[in-house]
């Protein structure tokens, strides 16, 4: 089975308290108890300076965004290379995304997945082999 990759928006409504939020929440806690997903070093990076920013509502201690960052370590991560810094320039070049959106795309594709969940794309786009899926929608 191929795995899915979640872009940093699925962890952090994983942590939201917002009612108004509530189901991206529940969603965003389905897919992190799939045993099939994919992070990147850059998803957690980011999921670490969001989650904790004081001007957050609600923003988490050190220790639990920490202590939920090795917890994610349980999937595959894919570590932020020159190889796949070329790949997201690539991607730049190919799709006009931004960089960081450039860099989340390759990370699945370095990966093999076919699928990245993520509100921050184009639902149903396919980049190269990888579909862009919104969960929340």
């Amino acid at each position: 089975m191929k795995p899915v990759f979640l872009d940093t928006n699925i962890l952090l409504y994983s942590i939201s308290r917002a009612p108004e939020e509530a189901e991206k929440r529940a969603r965003a806690i389905a897919l992190l108890e799939r045993d099939d997903c994919a992070l990147s070093v850059q998803a957690l990076q980011e999921f670490y300076v969001q989650a904790t920013r004081p001007s957050r509502a609600n923003p988490l201690p050190h220790e639990i965004a920490a202590g939920l960052i090795r917890a994610w370590g349980r999937f595959r991560v894919q570590e932020t290379t020159v190889a796949l810094v070329h790949a997201a320039l690539d991607l730049k070049a190919r799709y006009g995304f931004s960089h960081w959106d450039a860099a989340i795309v390759a990370a699945p594709l370095a990966q093999g997945c076919e699928t990245l969940f993520t509100e921050d794309l184009s639902h149903g786009q396919v980049v190269e082999r990888v579909r862009i899926v919104d969960p929340f929608r």
